[in-house]
């Protein structure tokens, strides 16, 4: 499954949020989009995900112009989000999160979903019948990605997965995404922790106040004397 935008607009009131963006992201891939708070890397996302009107230019998801649908059937086709700030369900339990992960399936196979979901978050299973709320944040972040993961997603957009955790649970959750996209999963990375997103990333765009800057291999990119003064440092 490939995912291109083409000349994206994206304003709130008088305000243009994305000024044209395009990028593309192929099967396989994790793509990483770096930037400073207000470049537009969440709104991009939320594009994506049919959760922000496109003023103008298209989505393209599999060759299929997606500008516009709904945000359910957005994910019934296999694009979904996390996003910023995790948003589970506090007042349910761990295992009801990760069931209302796939209240668009009809199938069979939901608990055994469910059972991979343990397999690779361990912690989670641990605590299923607990309150989603009484978690910690990296508790909380596992469980988002779980509950995004019973969808069956094809693309995983991700929008901040390591804010305001641990430095040793930020490594856990950088792990885990590449665990999924060794399994076939392609990923969509907004991260503020450049650095660590562009070494597990196959390529990267930069955006500034709206625009695409920089782009290309994301080895490269932490090469690139621009990224590293802006984003970076010399440490």
């Amino acid at each position: 499954m490939t995912l291109e935008i083409k000349d994206l607009h994206v304003s709130y009131g008088g305000i243009r949020a994305l000024k044209g963006i395009s990028l593309k992201v192929e099967d396989g891939q994790i793509v990483t989009l770096i930037g400073a708070n207000g470049a537009g890397k969440s709104t991009t996302l939320r594009a994506l995900s049919g959760l922000e009107k496109v003023q103008s230019g298209q989505i393209l998801y599999d060759g299929a112009d997606i500008t516009g649908i709904a945000s359910k059937e957005i994910v019934r086709r296999g694009l979904v989000m996390v996003p910023e700030g995790r948003l589970i369900f506090p007042d349910m339990t761990v295992l009801e999160n990760l069931r209302i992960g796939a209240y668009l399936r009809r199938d069979r196979e939901i608990a055994k979903d469910i059972d991979n979901v343990y397999d690779l978050f361990p912690r989670l299973k641990e605590r299923s019948w607990q309150m989603a709320g009484t978690l910690s944040g990296g508790e909380q972040q596992m469980l988002a990605v779980g509950r995004a993961l019973m969808t069956h997603p094809k693309i995983l957009l991700l929008d901040e997965p390591s804010l305001g955790l641990a430095p040793l649970i930020v490594r856990d959750i950088f792990g885990i995404i590449r665990s999924l996209n060794a399994q076939g999963v392609t990923v969509v990375l907004v991260e503020q922790n450049a650095k660590q997103s562009l070494k597990i990333a196959d390529y990267a765009y930069v955006l500034e106040v709206g625009s695409v800057s920089i782009d290309g291999p994301a080895e490269e990119l932490l090469r690139d004397e621009r990224v590293i003064d802006a984003y970076l440092g010399k440490g």
